[in-house]
């Protein structure tokens, strides 16, 4: 038989060239070195330059890179063309007769590479292709030749980034494997958005790719006990590149205890996250010193399930969440603790381990990367000190008794400002019914404040309410009114701090002043004096509550203070030096934590909180009440503004200090009445 005039020589099979894609070919055609009428020829010929006709394979070929390089150089390579391909036997890998069919690709290969062969038949891939799941993946899948040349440097930047994309390929791309697959787009996607995504896309060619973690050949889901992302073998995983780690990781009570097979014990994954894996300085990032109490730590040590399956102690995560550190954190702060600064990152290790961060004979250290000074007192204390229990008797009990102070006291003043209302508004409605005659009073007004006393109040007023607002924003971060004001800057934390440590000064300020004021000043000495308690206090606190409860028809005549008044002094009075003195050990607290160890400032902090509430209740339902939401003066009671009440204010409040200044000016009068005849009477004389 003859091909274009030439005879096909008999050693070769005739219909196995005639289904081949190289049957209208002739011998010398591809081969090299006699004339085709040379029948026979000799033994031993030239070998077949395949690169002859296929000039683009060097450009192409990924499988075997060196194979290609050695073919281009004329050297006689590892692995010939016709090693796969056949010799005159070559037909298309799409017929089912071909080596390289989809069917047999990888049986084909495994005749070479049986090593890789039992890595991939037991993998994820070749399973699914002994499956006939439709799209799963041979060898040549992968290793197809369309990819871009890599030089045969496998841990260059251009392979490790054709192997992203030929995972992608499959795993992102194609509907019908995305289908099949529990991991979503968007969790396979975050890939390239993470800290290995990033670097490797900006020419960082040791960043890990999809390989790198999830294996080539041997790739298993995460929860095969083989999988080199499987739980039990992250670690060493991510130790190929970071070794430092992984050792501490390793030696660690999470490490240990995973080893133990304790899987509810996290891994690297479980804190830095899989495919969304982000620098630990990115605030978006899990571990981010913002994010990592809460995000990371907090959710398996206030699990209550874990609490009792493994004896942790429980409570830890809320402690640390109501202490300073904790709302700090909450609230923005990136300066402040969280549970890595004391506990560790990798190395956390419990506080009976000698090496541990938090053992007694660490703690100094521990404490003192943040409060340089701290000494043996510093760490005398509980650390996470809880006011809800009885872990520290001495937080226990000074919580229990200002919650049952608050309690009784703010409630009762709300039932003596409830009586109060009613009685008022029950008589100003007969008035309005006409079912009692209203009085009538003169238009005259009387000096209650001076501008000295004024300018106090204000000075009082508008810090007692910045501290509030800013004291209040710490304790609670996430509440409706503060959370806009978080967000409008990263420096709100700080800005906060600095407000409320200027109104604390400013507080104090005022009240030295106040103090000068009352015992140097004669309008002020005598402020002082009126608002001393006296007997006639208690028989008009009594005398009130008959009336409002009609055993009495008239209520008691307060003077210029009645006991509603000085109550109210006093307790500010009070509440001011609380909040200076436990303020004070608050703001220094380096200082006062040596002085007075951990425990005594924990016992300030509280004192502190509860004070703060005390106060502003009391503030709100007894004096805002008074001077706003009484029925005698709402809307307002303007004397902290002119300094002056009409007579039917006098009237109805300090009638005896009404009686008091008419009773004066009488006097007054008389003298002058007096003072004046007698001198008439001296020039009638003369």
């Amino acid at each position: 038989m003859e091909k274009r005039g030439k005879q096909i020589p008999l050693f070769v099979d005739e219909s196995s060239y005639n289904k081949s894609v190289h049957q209208q070919l002739s011998c010398v055609d591809c081969h090299e070195g006699f004339k085709a009428d040379d029948i026979p020829h000799r033994k031993k010929i030239k070998p077949v330059n395949c690169l002859t006709c296929h000039d683009d394979v060097p450009s192409k070929h990924v499988f075997h890179p060196q194979l290609a390089k050695s073919i281009s150089a004329g050297e006689t390579p590892a692995a010939a063309c016709s090693d796969c391909h056949g010799k005159h036997d070559i037909v298309s890998s799409k017929l089912p007769t071909s080596k390289f069919h989809e069917s047999k690709a990888s049986e084909s290969c495994a005749e070479c590479h049986s090593d890789v062969k039992e890595k991939f038949i037991s993998s994820e891939h070749g399973r699914a292709l002994a499956e006939g799941v439709k799209d799963a993946p041979n060898c040549l899948t992968c290793h197809r030749h369309e990819l871009s040349n890599l030089n045969g440097i496998r841990d260059s930047l251009t392979y490790k980034t054709a192997q992203e994309k030929m995972c992608l390929s499959c795993h992102l791309d194609n509907p019908d494997v995305r289908a099949r697959t529990s991991p979503s787009a968007g969790f396979i996607a975050a890939y390239e958005k993470s800290i290995h995504g990033y670097a490797l896309h900006h020419g960082n060619a040791n960043a890990a790719n999809c390989v790198d973690c999830h294996g080539s050949h041997d790739m298993q889901k995460s929860f095969t006990p083989t999988a080199q992302v499987n739980k039990l073998h992250i670690s060493e995983t991510c130790s190929k590149c970071h070794a430092d780690i992984a050792k501490e990781y390793n030696e660690s009570i999470h490490g240990t205890a995973l080893v133990k097979g304790v899987k509810d014990s996290p891994a690297c994954t479980d804190c830095h996250g899989e495919h969304e894996i982000l620098q630990h300085n990115d605030p978006r990032s899990r571990v981010a010193a913002t994010n990592v109490s809460v995000q990371v730590c907090s959710p398996c040590h206030s699990s209550l399930k874990l609490s009792e399956k493994y004896g942790v102690a429980s409570g830890r995560s809320e402690s640390f969440s109501d202490s300073y550190h904790g709302l700090a954190v909450k609230a923005g702060s990136v300066e402040v603790a969280n549970c890595a600064s004391c506990h560790g990152v990798h190395n956390i290790k419990p506080s009976s381990d000698s090496t541990s961060m938090i053992s007694k004979a660490n703690l100094v250290a521990t404490c003192g990367k943040c409060h340089p000074g701290a000494n043996e007192r510093f760490t005398i204390g509980s650390v996470h000190s809880t006011t809800t229990s009885k872990e520290e008797p001495l937080l226990y009990w000074i919580a229990t008794i200002y919650i049952s102070l608050i309690i009784a006291t703010i409630g009762g003043m709300f039932f003596h400002n409830l009586l109060d209302f009613i009685k008022k508004s029950k008589r100003k409605l007969m008035m309005r019914r006409g079912l009692m005659q209203e009085e009538h009073h003169g238009t005259r007004m009387y000096l209650r404040m001076a501008l000295n006393e004024r300018i106090q109040h204000a000075a009082l007023f508008t810090s007692f309410i910045t501290l509030v607002l800013t004291g209040f924003a710490l304790k609670f971060p996430d509440a409706w009114w503060v959370a806009p004001i978080q967000s409008i800057s990263p420096l709100m934390f700080e800005i906060r701090g600095i407000a409320h440590r200027t109104a604390a000064v400013i507080m104090v300020l005022a009240s030295l002043y106040h103090i000068y004021y009352l015992f140097a000043v004669p309008r002020g000495k005598q402020l002082l004096k009126d608002l001393l308690p006296t007997h006639k206090d208690i028989k008009d606190f009594i005398g009130v509550f008959e009336y409002y409860f009609g055993l009495s028809k008239s209520k008691p005549k307060f003077g210029r203070f009645s006991y509603i008044e000085k109550a109210e002094y006093w307790a500010l009075v009070w509440g001011t030096i609380v909040m200076t003195v436990t303020g004070i050990i608050l703001w220094f607290d380096n200082t006062f934590m040596g002085l007075l160890t951990k425990l005594g400032w924990d016992a300030a902090r509280t004192i502190h909180y509860y004070e703060a509430w005390l106060a502003t209740l009391a503030i709100i339902v007894w004096h805002f009440y008074f001077v706003i939401f009484n029925p005698d003066v709402y809307p307002i009671n303007l004397a902290f503004w002119k300094g002056t009440l009409t007579e039917e204010e006098m009237m109805d409040e300090h009638p005896l200090e009404l009686e008091k200044i008419a009773q004066e000016e009488f006097i007054s009068e008389s003298t002058e009445l007096q003072d004046l005849t007698a001198e008439k009477q001296n020039e009638l004389v003369k």
